[in-house]
């Protein structure tokens, strides 16, 4: 599969009506040409919201929990609902585009991991129409990440860990397109020699990485920190649970001091492309990895399953 799979929505939210006979309610368009307003607002203003599902073997394990969450956005920034029956149907186009060009150029059934992405932002400023669509394409290769972990750094993001309540509107919880503080942290993370980034608020509990979930483990407990600290559900995180409840561990969501993180035994981070990912040193100190557990861990979340 050397191109991209681009699905246009025609139909991106509840009460948005297509005339079905000479517009379907999605189409496949081709991603070399142009397909985008330069007046859209996701464009202009970074306004819209979005989900990358993991598609491995021709299956989406996570994706009902990703529809979930790209709703649960949009409604965060009082986007119109996006028409989830409709949203899942052009993913499971997206995938048996993808699977059939990938036969095609290969002489081979099945493909590597895909990565899809679902995007609706708020349209043409003044139409009141959004604009949604789905791109599908081979994932980068995280193997090597995944066995060699990664360095991270802390840095306070600069809120309350209460902000979600206090300040709904700063957004935090919903999956937008601004982006720009997430990649300004990773560029700090680099000047200060570490890969990666976990933010803690500015009263001292953990949140999130910029594109990933915490996992820490403390003897046979593992613990993420819970949602209502204003970060996003992990999906990946839920299916890391499920694995590590199977093997008898104890899991739960819970609100983590970032003093907790640095007496951890060990840390991931989990995302849904880049799966489970070991953190090596956390500013400066290095740590002990589980290698096995990542490996099993790793299997379990690329699995194919029912969606």
């Amino acid at each position: 599969m050397s191109t991209p799979v681009l699905i246009l929505v025609n139909k991106p939210a509840v009460g948005i009506d297509v005339p079905v006979s000479t517009q379907p309610e999605f189409e496949r368009r081709d991603p070399g040409e142009p397909q985008l307003s330069v007046l859209d607002l996701g464009t202009t203003r970074g306004d819209g919201v979005f989900e990358t599902v993991m598609v491995s073997e021709g299956r989406a394990p996570a994706l009902a929990a990703h529809l979930d969450r790209f709703r649960a956005s949009a409604l965060l920034l009082d986007l119109p609902e996006p028409d989830r029956e409709v949203w899942g149907r052009a993913v499971e186009a997206a995938i048996a585009a993808a699977e059939a060009e990938a036969e095609v150029e290969t002489d081979t059934a099945g493909l590597g991991v895909l990565a899809v992405k679902l995007v609706l932002t708020r349209g043409i400023e003044g139409s009141g129409r959004p604009t949604g669509w789905v791109l599908a394409q081979l994932a980068r290769d995280f193997t090597a990440v995944r066995r060699e972990g990664v360095r991270v750094v802390t840095l306070d993001r600069g809120y309350r860990h209460d902000v979600g309540r206090t300040s709904p509107w700063l957004l935090q919880g919903a999956k937008t397109l601004s982006y720009a503080i997430n990649t300004a942290a990773l560029r700090e993370a680099a000047r200060r020699g570490a890969d990666e980034v976990v933010f803690t608020s500015s009263d001292g509990f953990v949140l999130e990485a910029p594109t990933a979930s915490v996992l820490l483990r403390e003897g046979n407990r593992f613990s993420t920190p819970s949602a209502e600290v204003g970060i996003l559900p992990g999906t990946t995180q839920r299916r890391a649970f499920e694995f590590l409840r199977s093997r008898g561990h104890d899991a739960d969501a819970v609100r983590l001091r970032a003093s907790d993180l640095h007496r951890a035994d060990a840390v991931w981070l989990v995302s849904a492309v880049r799966q489970a990912v070991p953190v090596t040193e956390l500013d400066g100190r290095a740590l002990e990895v589980d290698h096995a557990l990542t490996t099993d861990l790793n299997a379990y979340l690329s699995a194919r399953q029912a969606s």
